[in-house]
């Protein structure tokens, strides 16, 4: 497998059950105990944000971006970023967020937050934060919060709690 005709194209909601068989495929019942989880639930993503790949009508990766506060500042919450294991090491996962990551900044986001491995995500623009500086409601590894400043900005100036942006939820 070295040639793969990967299509990258906005979520729909006819993907939604695709994507949650492969979300939970990949992360498992696990999945709900996890902060970043826990941010994202009733919190409804972006999905002129969100992104899927497929391989002719299979669909094989999926990355979601929601609506977060890093302290007053809106942000973005990147995940679940996943892809098919055995299409894997194919740089879909970099395309899935290079395209997110693409559109946010065309609609105007500045921040992208996501907890993940710096060797990965640092390819794609993404900054270890200063432990401390941003804060979760929940547990994480302060070596794996991350940001991506789409606005130029310094890593080194985002900083508070982070908590839902739940405006769209009651719109």
């Amino acid at each position: 497998m070295t040639d793969l005709s990967i299509s990258i194209l906005p979520e729909t909601p006819a993907d939604d059950a695709a994507i949650e068989r492969l979300v939970a495929r990949t992360f498992g019942p696990g999945r709900y105990a996890r902060t970043a989880f826990r941010l994202r639930e009733g919190n409804p993503h972006r999905r002129d944000l969100s992104f899927t790949a497929s391989i002719g009508t299979m669909l094989v990766g999926s990355v979601r971006l929601t609506p977060i506060f890093i302290g007053p500042a809106p942000a973005l919450l990147l995940g679940p970023l996943t892809v098919e294991p055995p299409f894997r090491s194919h740089g879909i996962g970099r395309r899935l967020v290079e395209r997110s990551l693409a559109a946010a900044k065309e609609a105007g986001a500045g921040l992208v937050l996501l907890v993940g491995d710096e060797p990965y995500y640092g390819r794609m623009g993404f900054r270890h934060v200063a432990r401390g500086a941003v804060r979760l409601p929940g547990p994480v590894d302060p070596n794996r919060v991350l940001i991506c400043p789409l606005d130029g900005r310094d890593v080194a100036s985002v900083e508070g709690m982070v908590a839902p942006d739940r405006r769209a939820a009651v719109a």
